[in-house]
C-alpha cells in the first residue's frame, strides 16, 4: 500500500473519530435536527422557529434593551438587529431609542406581534409535546444551563 493511501485512510479515520466525539459538532447537529423538527410542525404558525424564539424572549424579558436581548440569546448586536428589522418591517416589534440615553435601544412586541406570538404558542405546544416524546426537556435545559459557563 502506498504512503498516500495510508495517510488518507488515517485522515479519514481521524476525521470520523473527531466528528463522532466532538461535543460542539454533535450539539450543532442536534440543534439543526431539532430546529427542522419544530419548523416542520410549526409551519402554519406564521413565524419561523427562530422568529418565535426571539419574540418569546422579547415578550418574557424584564430588560427590554437590545443589548440585554443579545446577551440572553448569545448573539452579537448586529446579527440581532438585522433579524429585528425584519420583524419590525412586518409590524411585529417596535424599536426605539431609550429616553435619556441615545446609545440604548429598546424593543418590544406590538399588539400585532403579541397576537402572532399567542397564535404561534398553540402550534409550539403541539410540536413541543411531540418533541418531548423523543428528547428529554430536562436534558436540553441542563445542556443549556451547563453551557452558560462557557
Amino acid at each position: 500500500m502506498s504512503r498516500k493511501a495510508q495517510s488518507a485512510k488515517s485522515l479519514r479515520t481521524d476525521a470520523r473519530v473527531a466528528l463522532e466525539t466532538c461535543t460542539g459538532w454533535n450539539l450543532r447537529l442536534a440543534a439543526r435536527r431539532i430546529t427542522q423538527f419544530l419548523e416542520q410542525r410549526m409551519d402554519g404558525a406564521g413565524l419561523s422557529f427562530a422568529q418565535f424564539g426571539l419574540m418569546a424572549e422579547i415578550a418574557s424579558a424584564d430588560d427590554d434593551t437590545i443589548t440585554a436581548l443579545a446577551t440572553r440569546m448569545g448573539l452579537d448586536q448586529s446579527t440581532l438587529s438585522r433579524t429585528l428589522r425584519t420583524l419590525e418591517s412586518d409590524g411585529l416589534v417596535e424599536i426605539a431609542i431609550a429616553e435619556g440615553d441615545q446609545r440604548r435601544r429598546m424593543v418590544w412586541l406590538t399588539e400585532k406581534g403579541a397576537r402572532r406570538l399567542e397564535a404561534a404558542l398553540v402550534s409550539w405546544r403541539q410540536a413541543h409535546a411531540k418533541l418531548n416524546e423523543r428528547i428529554s426537556p430536562n436534558l436540553a435545559r441542563r445542556l443549556a444551563l451547563e453551557t452558560e459557563r462557557l
